[in-house]
């Protein structure tokens, strides 16, 4: 199996990040990517960007350097009711949503109380996956979480950088991938990339693929196609919700 997207870069609006859009689009290319999903992250975390940043991701061109951008964010959870630090109407507009936890924002709680904030996030219309869920400091109910992502059609990401920076994930993420194969829910794989030359390696998600032996129906990075299929699948749901909601906010007001 070959991995042609990644779908969790950073660039230097996240603060603590090293490249430009541009240069992840020439090095995704030479790393031999087809797409890359631009998340930077939310504004709760220190150093990132205001909302205002992923309001105006539209100005970004579709294609860099022959790369596919999907328009994207990290959004944080910022407790374990599932509450976001971006807001619903600018994530409707984006691409490419990943939630995920981070102890600089929010203090971790129990296995319950992590499973109910990693679920709710999933439940957010506007959310289209979890990142880094196998962090062993958040630690979940695996199987809970995998069959939250069955139910609403959502994506469970495997980071190639948790195997680095968060000691202790790759039995959580292993354990994720075979989850996701007992259950039919597809991955999404992504380096978190705080530089582009960090784009499109990944060792280690590969290895957790090959011992879980994910079917690569499952794994949305193997083909640009599946991956336009689902964002083109998720954008008209975000659009059907925000409607919703809209209506459900003009009635209150009523």
């Amino acid at each position: 199996m070959k991995l042609v997207i990644d779908t969790h870069t950073h660039t230097i609006s996240s603060g603590h990040a090293y490249s430009t859009i541009s240069e992840n689009a020439v090095q995704a290319r030479i790393n031999g990517m087809q797409a890359i999903a631009m998340t930077d992250h939310g504004p709760a975390l220190m150093g990132a960007p205001t909302t205002v940043h992923f309001m105006n991701l539209r100005v970004i061109p579709e294609y860099i350097d022959g790369v596919r951008i999907f328009r994207g964010a990290e959004t944080d959870i910022m407790d374990f009711t599932g509450r976001l630090d971006i807001p619903d109407n600018v994530l409707s507009r984006l691409e490419f949503v990943i939630a995920s936890f981070h102890d600089i924002v929010i203090k971790p709680g129990d296995i319950e109380q992590n499973t109910e904030g990693m679920i709710n996030a999933l439940k957010n219309p506007f959310v289209d996956a979890v990142a880094h869920p196998g962090n062993p400091v958040f630690q979940v109910d695996i199987e809970k979480v995998v069959r939250t992502a069955a139910e609403y059609g959502k994506l469970i990401e495997l980071n190639n950088g948790s195997a680095r920076v968060r000691k202790g994930s790759l039995a959580n993420c292993l354990e994720f991938a075979r989850m996701c194969k007992k259950h039919g829910v597809t991955v999404t794989c992504g380096t978190d990339a705080h530089i582009c030359y960090d784009i499109g390696k990944f060792n280690s998600v590969m290895e957790i693929l090959d011992e879980a032996g994910m079917y690569e129906d499952l794994v949305m990075c193997s083909s640009l196609g599946k991956a336009e299929d689902f964002v083109s699948r998720r954008k008209t749901a975000k659009q059907e919700a925000y409607s919703a909601l809209k209506m459900k906010q003009q009635t209150i007001q009523q």
